[in-house]
């Protein structure tokens, strides 16, 4: 089974690739080519592009079943001890960081101590 995905890449590219897929969502491919026309696939996609970003997952005999490739993204694959993971960058400022905390007595504890 192969899945290609394509974001903001031109039409063209997503009619070559009908030819060989199906087109089950806008950008999404699916289908079962052989590993030497899958290959030649992402070889087109990873030319024909452009700005765009792709992705292609396929499966393949190791512990998780399947892999995949990117073109154009910010995450990218890293192998961990055998299995393939995605790295995503870190934003600067992200929002999950704590805030910093505030110095002196919370409201709670300022109620606790002169609320008596």
């Amino acid at each position: 089974m192969t899945v290609i995905v394509l974001t903001n890449c031109p039409s063209g590219l997503r009619g070559f690739l009908t030819r060989w897929l199906l087109e089950i969502s806008a950008g999404v491919f699916i289908g079962n080519p052989s590993a030497r026309i899958r290959d030649l696939l992402w070889a087109e996609v990873q030319q024909y592009a452009g700005q765009g970003r792709a992705l292609l997952a396929h499966t393949t005999n190791n512990e998780q079943g399947f892999t995949f490739r990117t073109h154009d993204h910010a995450w990218h694959p890293v192998d961990q001890e055998g299995l393939t993971l995605i790295r995503r960058p870190s934003a600067q400022g992200s929002v999950d960081a704590a805030p910093a905390p505030r110095k002196g007595w919370s409201n709670a504890a300022k109620r606790r101590r002169y609320g008596r």
